[in-house]
C-alpha cells in the first residue's frame, strides 16, 4: 500500500470502514452460495443448483455499483475487491457449472472427467490472464461463461458426442483472440440461470422417472 493510500485510509471514519468492508463480505457471499449450489448438484438437484447460482449472480450484479458508491478501494485499500470478485466469479461461472456438465450425463462417459478438468483448468487460466479484458471493456476469447454453456446443454440436450465436441470448442475458444461483448456477463447470464432453474426442475422430474 502506498503512502497516499495510507494517508487517505487513516482519515476515514470507523463507520465508513465497516460499511466498505461489508461490501467485501457481501461479495464473498457469492462463494458461499456457490458451495450450496455444488452440494445441490452432488445430489443431482439441478433446479436448486441453478437457483443458488442465480442468487450468486444477483450478488455479482449488485456488489460493483455498491463498492463504487462507497469508494471501497480507497476506504479499504488492504482488501482487493478485484481479486475477491475473480475468486467468486471462478467458482460460480466455472467450477460449479463444470461439475454439473461433467456429472449430469450430458457428455460422452469416457470423456466427461477429462473435459471437466479441461473446463476447470481453462477457466482458471482465463481468470488469471491480464489480457482478459480490453481497454474498451470487451472480453478476449470465450469469457468463461460455463454457466450459460450448461444452460444450453440442459435446454437442448444434444447427443453426448455433440455436447462433448461443443465443450472442446469452448475450451479451445478460451485462448483465441476474438472479442466478446461485455454484455455477455451479468444480467444476460442471470436471465439464463433463472430460466434454467425451470429447466432444471423438468430435468429433475425426468431423472426420477
Amino acid at each position: 500500500m502506498d503512502q497516499k493510500s495510507q494517508q487517505g485510509s487513516s482519515s476515514v471514519s470507523s463507520l465508513k470502514r465497516a460499511a466498505a468492508f461489508s461490501v467485501h463480505v457481501f461479495t464473498a457471499l457469492g462463494a458461499g452460495f456457490a458451495l450450496v449450489a455444488l452440494l445441490e448438484a452432488v445430489r443431482e438437484h439441478w433446479a436448486a443448483m441453478f437457483a443458488w447460482l442465480g442468487v450468486a449472480l444477483v450478488v455479482d450484479a449488485l456488489d460493483g455499483p455498491i463498492a463504487r458508491r462507497l469508494d471501497v478501494a480507497r476506504v479499504q485499500p488492504n482488501w482487493s475487491g478485484e481479486v475477491l470478485d475473480l475468486v467468486v466469479d471462478f467458482v460460480t461461472y466455472v467450477f460449479v457449472p463444470a461439475y454439473a456438465i461433467t456429472a449430469s450425463g450430458l457428455l460422452l462417459p469416457p470423456t466427461a472427467a477429462l473435459l471437466g478438468v479441461g473446463i476447470a483448468m481453462s477457466g482458471a487460466l482465463y481468470f488469471a490472464d491480464r489480457r482478459m479484458k480490453s481497454e474498451d471493456n470487451h472480453f478476449r476469447g470465450f469469457p468463461g461463461l460455463w454457466n450459460v454453456a450448461a444452460f444450453y446443454l440442459f435446454l437442448l440436450h444434444p447427443p453426448p458426442a455433440i455436447s462433448s465436441l461443443g465443450t472442446i470448442v469452448l475450451i479451445v475458444s478460451t485462448f483465441l483472440p476474438f472479442r466478446a461483448s461485455p454484455g455477455t456477463r451479468g444480467a444476460p447470464a442471470l436471465a439464463h440461470i433463472v430460466v434454467d432453474g425451470g429447466l432444471g426442475g423438468a430435468w429433475d422430474r425426468h431423472a426420477r422417472q
